[in-house]
């Protein structure tokens, strides 16, 4: 069989869950809370893992990065402000998530747009890292070209000296994103490719929800 012959076979049948409009939480944040709860205690690997979309010059651009805190308006992350996504949120603010736990049949779609947290909300998380994340945080000019592997890790052993006698302060450049969605959906994997799909809309202040064709 080819490559392709194969990857055409490549076929599961999706059966472990249903995603009914009764058993729906009216606000789309909640609903994500309760299954995000079920992929915690189903022991998924890094379960807050998901694929974040940018648009530059009308080009997208998607990379895997950490979910971090889940507020009641949205969902935050932490990065350089200075990397290609923050540049990138810099030009333009609208953004997409992109969550998926095949252990559970499921993923979740989310379009919103990015806006900085507060410095505090940045320098309370920056502060509970280990001391070598936040000692990487301020060596790495994430994004930018390096000449090796050798500088950076260099920078790192000299940072790490450095910092035994005082305390890092945190990069004014790195903090956190909030992600404050209009969109989000609901993705449950079904028979027959008869998919679940419930897809939230914020309109005028107020979620509302429809069923779409899988």
């Amino acid at each position: 069989m080819t490559h392709n012959s194969i990857i055409a076979a490549l076929r599961k049948n999706y059966s472990s869950a249903e995603l009914l409009e009764q058993d729906l939480e009216k606000n789309p944040i909640e609903q994500f809370k309760k299954w995000f709860k079920n992929a915690l205690d189903s022991e998924i690997t890094e379960p807050n893992a998901f694929c974040l979309s940018t648009v530059q010059n009308l080009e997208p651009q998607s990379r895997i990065v950490l979910l971090k805190s889940i507020h009641d308006n949205g969902f935050v992350f932490f990065t350089n402000y200075n990397s290609d996504k923050g540049q990138q949120i810099t030009q333009n603010s609208n953004v997409a998530m992109n969550f998926v736990w095949l252990e559970l049949e499921r993923q979740v779609r989310i379009n919103g747009i990015a806006e900085k947290i507060s410095d505090k909300e940045s320098d309370d998380y920056f502060y509970s890292r280990p001391i070598e994340s936040q000692i990487g945080a301020i060596v790495s000019a994430q994004s930018s070209e390096i000449e090796s592997r050798e500088v950076l890790e260099k920078a790192m052993t000299s940072a790490l000296e450095k910092y035994k006698t005082e305390q890092p302060k945190r990069p004014e450049n790195w903090g956190g994103y909030l992600i404050k969605p209009h969109k989000i959906e609901f993705w449950q994997g079904r028979n027959s490719r008869l998919h679940d799909r419930i897809c939230y809309e914020k309109i005028n202040s107020e979620w509302l929800f429809k069923r779409l064709s899988p």
